[in-house]
């Protein structure tokens, strides 16, 4: 269930960023995503991996960004989401 929901996250956000930055689809993305990842690791493995002491920068990016894709600013969102995706997976 968690692979699916992961790549049906990736799938929407790909596609709302194909259709000029679409935000219902990347929101609806962006939670999909999120979601498939609990299922997959566990809550408490997903917490501890986004709130450890270094990677607090990459998570207040990438959260920040879904935060502002969920208030419909797309662009800018997703931007925040790509920096704070790259901090935090590196």
């Amino acid at each position: 269930i968690g692979v699916g929901l992961v790549g049906f996250g990736l799938f929407f956000i790909l596609f709302g960023m194909l259709l000029y930055f679409d935000s219902v689809l990347l929101a609806f993305g962006n939670i999909l995503f999120l979601s498939g990842l609990v299922f997959i690791i566990g809550f408490r493995r997903t917490f501890t991996f986004f709130f450890q002491r270094q990677k607090m920068k990459g998570t207040s990016f990438f959260l920040g960004g879904v935060v502002i894709v969920l208030m419909r600013w797309p662009l800018l969102g997703m931007l925040l989401e790509a920096y704070g995706f790259i901090n935090l997976f590196r």
